[in-house]
Protein backbone atom coordinates (compact mmCIF):
# COMPACT_ATOMS: atom_id res chain seq x y z
CA UNK A 1 0.00 0.00 0.00
CA UNK A 2 1.56 3.46 -1.20
CA UNK A 3 1.09 6.86 0.99
CA UNK A 4 -0.46 8.66 -1.71
CA UNK A 5 -3.26 5.32 -1.46
CA UNK A 6 -3.41 6.50 2.66
CA UNK A 7 -3.78 10.03 2.10
CA UNK A 8 -6.03 12.12 -0.27
CA UNK A 9 -3.97 14.72 -1.38
CA UNK A 10 -6.92 16.75 -2.88
CA UNK A 11 -8.78 16.54 0.74
CA UNK A 12 -5.19 17.42 2.26
CA UNK A 13 -4.93 20.27 0.50
CA UNK A 14 -8.36 21.73 1.00
CA UNK A 15 -7.75 21.36 4.22
CA UNK A 16 -3.92 23.45 4.38
CA UNK A 17 -5.89 26.13 2.52
CA UNK A 18 -8.99 26.26 5.47
CA UNK A 19 -6.93 26.63 7.95
CA UNK A 20 -4.55 29.15 6.22
CA UNK A 21 -7.34 31.79 5.18
CA UNK A 22 -8.62 30.94 8.64
CA UNK A 23 -6.05 32.06 10.72
CA UNK A 24 -5.22 34.84 8.78
CA UNK A 25 -8.82 35.82 8.72
CA UNK A 26 -9.30 35.58 12.80
CA UNK A 27 -5.86 37.08 13.78
CA UNK A 28 -6.65 40.05 11.10
CA UNK A 29 -10.14 40.47 12.76
CA UNK A 30 -9.04 40.31 15.85
CA UNK A 31 -6.04 42.64 15.60
CA UNK A 32 -9.03 45.03 14.37
CA UNK A 33 -10.91 44.63 16.77
CA UNK A 34 -7.74 45.34 19.76
CA UNK A 35 -7.07 48.59 17.03
CA UNK A 36 -10.74 49.79 18.02
CA UNK A 37 -11.09 49.74 21.52
CA UNK A 38 -7.39 51.52 21.39
CA UNK A 39 -8.87 54.28 18.89
CA UNK A 40 -11.77 54.35 20.95
CA UNK A 41 -10.13 54.48 24.10
CA UNK A 42 -7.60 57.51 22.41
CA UNK A 43 -10.32 59.28 21.15
CA UNK A 44 -12.63 59.54 24.03
CA UNK A 45 -9.97 60.99 26.03
CA UNK A 46 -9.78 63.88 23.16
CA UNK A 47 -13.64 64.08 23.45
CA UNK A 48 -14.59 63.09 20.05
CA UNK A 49 -17.68 60.86 21.22
CA UNK A 50 -18.80 60.36 17.27
CA UNK A 51 -15.25 59.39 15.89
CA UNK A 52 -14.90 57.28 19.48
CA UNK A 53 -18.43 55.80 18.99
CA UNK A 54 -17.38 54.58 15.19
CA UNK A 55 -14.33 53.08 16.45
CA UNK A 56 -16.27 51.29 19.02
CA UNK A 57 -18.86 50.15 16.36
CA UNK A 58 -15.39 48.62 14.15
CA UNK A 59 -14.27 46.78 16.88
CA UNK A 60 -17.95 45.08 18.22
CA UNK A 61 -17.98 44.16 14.08
CA UNK A 62 -14.34 42.33 14.13
CA UNK A 63 -15.12 40.75 17.69
CA UNK A 64 -18.75 39.40 15.73
CA UNK A 65 -16.63 38.25 13.01
CA UNK A 66 -14.17 36.55 15.51
CA UNK A 67 -17.23 35.10 17.43
CA UNK A 68 -18.95 34.04 14.42
CA UNK A 69 -15.30 32.08 12.86
CA UNK A 70 -15.77 30.23 16.50
CA UNK A 71 -19.04 29.24 16.31
CA UNK A 72 -18.56 27.94 12.79
CA UNK A 73 -15.40 25.68 14.05
CA UNK A 74 -17.19 23.99 16.25
CA UNK A 75 -20.08 23.64 14.28
CA UNK A 76 -17.96 22.11 11.32
CA UNK A 77 -15.83 20.08 14.38
CA UNK A 78 -19.19 18.43 15.44
CA UNK A 79 -20.78 17.61 12.55
CA UNK A 80 -18.14 14.89 11.29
Amino acid sequence: MTFAALVESKEMLETVIASFVAGIGVTFAFSVAIWGVGRFADLSRGERPLAAAGALTVAGLALAVVGAALVFAIIVMTSK
